[in-house]
Order: C-alpha cells, then structure tokens, then sequence
C-alpha cells in the first residue's frame, strides 16, 4: 500500500491509483474531464432556472428539496427571497433524521414564505438500507466513492421520490443543495439517477420499493420530465460553510452546528466504510482539505465541503482512532463511558462546542440500537 504525499490518500482506497512520484490520480486530476462534462450541464441547467419565467400553468416554478441542514435552508431562503422563485418545499421524512435538522425546518415553516410538503416511507427507505449494509463484502479494488454506497443509496431514494412528485404535478425542476464538492460527484440527469438506482439493486426491489412507477419515468418525453438543479454551482468559488451557518443564526433561521445535523445512520456509515474499505466515511473530504490547503500559497485555503477540518487536524491520528472505536463498539466490546469521552474528544478536535460534539458521540455509542431499528447486522 502507497499513501499520496499531498493529501494521506492510500493506494487501497476505492478508486485512488498512487503513482511512482507519489501522487494520487485526484491531486493529478485524473478525473477532471468526467467533472467538467459534470459541471458543464449542471451550470447550464441553473443558468436556464434562474432565468425561466413562471409557467402560468403550474403552480410552482420547482421542487426545492429540504432536509434542515444549513446548505438547503440558506437556499430556501435565497430561492423565495431573493430570486423570487414559487418554491414547494418538500421534506421526505428520512427516519434516521437528527432533531436538529427537524427545528430547523420547523423554524423556516415560520419564517419563510413557500408551501412545504412532507413525504415519507420508512419500510422502504429501511429495506433499501439493510439491502445495502447486510450485502456480502464487496468486491475490491472499488470505485470512487464506493465507501459511501449507503449514504448515497439513501439519498437516491429520496431523490427519486421527489422526481416522482415533481412528475406528477408537472414541476419543472428538481432543486437539490448539495455542497459544491457533492455536486461534481452526483448524477445530474434524471433518467440516470433512475437508471443508477436499477443497476445498483436490480428489477425486482427497485420495482418494490417504488410500485413500478419508475418506468413511467424511464419511457416518458424529455419534455415531461423535470431537471435537476444544483444552485450551489454558482457559489463553488466563495462557498463558506462558517459564513452560511453565521447567516442563517443572524436571521433566525438555523440553531444548530452542522456536525449537529447529521442523520442518526452517520455512525454506520463509518462503520461500513471502516469495515469494507478501511477509511473513515469523511476520508475524500479531509484528504480534499489537505490538497487545498498544502496548494494554497497562504496556507488558509478551503476546499468545498460542509464539514469543517481545521488546518492543525492530523488527519491520520483522527481516523485511527475513529476507526478503533467504531469497530469496538460495533462488536459490543469496551467501556460506553470510555468511548463517550474519547469520541467527544474526537470531535472537539474538528472545532464542534462541547453540545455537538456530545450529541454525535452519543450516536456512535447507541449505534447497535439504530443497526438493530434498521435490521443492519453487526459482528
């Protein structure tokens, strides 16, 4: 195994080559093309969004999914406020959603002018992920972004409820606030993100899960169909998570911390990732910090992600111990007191306050309660 000299990235990492001078394929940007042909499209789209006029045959000019983090409250704010857009807000239910995130949409119910809709279906958002966990060890070397299959399943399930919703009444556009970095990595056309979910769990429990209704899409026109806009796009360059959460506290708007806001299920992310592919679930984020700030003439560069990883973090140390404590108590093994008090520690380190970081240490020491909710087999 070869570490990358730039950013701690590993040669066994899902879908990472180190090359003789020691370089990562993304330090080299080996990838750039297929992001740029990303990037390029979804630019287009939201250039097209942000100068459509209202269809007056239809009640709203987009979907804009709301989870209650800070990226989609700072856009829902934006999209009735400043762009002047007729917003139907629509929250699916996810349940491994954290109650800090449930305030939030509560406080922009308030305050913000939209209509909101509520979807939910825990049976299959469940079945989708105890798919996903309980499968066999997946076959290595990986492709990028393998460790984080489960997360992105669940997102994709709920992303593909509201393309449903959206196709039902006719909404044009799919908004979806993804930080710049989840952008260039997502699917951006709605037939793919359609086609992906087929690949990924086959006929039989995609049919399942959403009722054969995903067809209707797979056959439809493409002017039937709605796009999906990624309004960060345009504020790739100046993103600053510290400046949004700043903002929205300003306006009442957001009471949380980002590390707060994560879904109870985060725990098991890392523990899948650590299991199948010996990384932290954050692995790609912090090594994206890393190469931003060592490129950074001033040394203060950041990269565009939403959790926050100060300059001084050792990102090795961290994932080490993460990794340790996370397997532990997946196993049922070592003191809850003591892992409570190392994993505060751990994410007092990625600059949470005292709240935070107890609220997700918490959540990795009640991890076999939520595996055991979900049907997630651990060791």
């Amino acid at each position: 195994m070869t570490t990358c000299k730039v950013c701690s990235l590993n040669s066994e990492h899902p879908g990472i080559s180190v090359d003789t001078a020691g370089l990562c394929n993304l330090c080299r940007l080996d990838i750039a093309g297929d992001l740029l042909v990303n990037y390029r499209y979804t630019s287009n789209v939201f250039h097209e969004f942000q100068h459509e006029k209202p269809n007056p045959d239809a009640p709203y000019d987009c979907l804009f999914m709301y989870s209650g983090g800070k990226d989609s409250t700072y856009m829902l704010d934006k999209f009735v406020n400043e762009y002047g857009k007729r917003v139907l807000a629509y929250t699916f239910d996810v349940p491994f959603e954290s109650t800090h995130a449930a305030d939030n949409i509560r406080l922009a119910r308030e305050k913000i002018a939209a209509d909101f809709v509520l979807d939910s279906d825990d049976v299959n958002i469940k079945k989708v992920m105890r798919e996903v966990f309980n499968r066999p060890a997946p076959a290595r070397p990986g492709s990028y972004l393998d460790e984080k299959l489960p997360c992105a399943s669940c997102r994709t399930f709920f992303v593909l409820r509201a393309i449903l919703h959206a196709f039902r009444e006719g909404i044009p556009y799919v908004a979806m606030c993804a930080d710049p970095q989840q952008i260039l990595t997502m699917e951006s056309n709605v037939r793919e993100v359609v086609r992906g979910f087929y690949q990924s769990f086959g006929d039989r429990l995609t049919d399942e899960v959403f009722r054969g209704e995903l067809e209707q899409v797979l056959f439809a026109e493409d002017d039937e169909l709605p796009k999906i806009v990624f309004p960060f796009i345009a504020m790739r360059h100046e993103y600053d998570p510290d400046q949004i959460v700043a903002e929205l506290k300003a306006k009442g708007l957001y009471e949380s911390s980002p590390l707060e806001t994560h879904c109870t299920l985060f725990p098991l992310l890392n523990y899948y990732a650590f299991k199948h592919w010996d990384c932290m679930f954050y692995k790609l984020n912090a090594a994206s910090h890393v190469r931003a700030v060592k490129r950074s003439a001033t040394g203060t560069e950041r990269s565009t992600f939403s959790i926050k990883f100060p300059q001084v973090l050792n990102i090795v140390e961290i994932e080490e111990q993460l990794r340790r404590v996370t397997l532990q108590i997946a196993a049922g093994e070592g003191d809850r007191g003591e892992h409570l008090r190392e994993l505060v520690s751990i994410f007092r380190g990625f600059d949470a306050d005292e709240a935070a970081a107890r609220f997700v240490a918490e959540s990795f020491v009640d991890m076999p309660k939520v595996a055991a909710d979900v049907g997630i087999r651990l060791p």
